[in-house]
């Protein structure tokens, strides 16, 4: 299984409309913070969620959350990314 590939040190702060929204686990995707299929051979799989009403989310940048696809703070233990 590969590793997951950390696209930013933040999380994705979005608003996102009811329905079912697919994370990209593996870091792969060129749609961030949603999968487009790029985890193919990698062992990852996105993660499903699913919101009954429009919602403002935080989701992981890092990939190193405990509670995928949502912020849990792990960016804050990792190096600093240059800008």
């Amino acid at each position: 299984m590969s590793e997951p590939v950390s696209t930013r040190n933040f999380p994705y702060a979005l608003e996102l409309e009811a329905g079912e929204h697919w994370w990209c686990a593996c870091g792969r995707s060129a749609n961030q913070p949603f999968c487009d299929g790029s985890h193919g051979g990698t062992g990852l799989a996105p993660v499903p969620f699913r919101l009954a009403e429009k919602t403002r989310v935080w989701l992981c940048g890092c990939r190193r959350t405990a509670t995928p696809p949502f912020c849990d703070g792990a960016h804050k233990t990792l190096p600093k990314q240059p800008a």
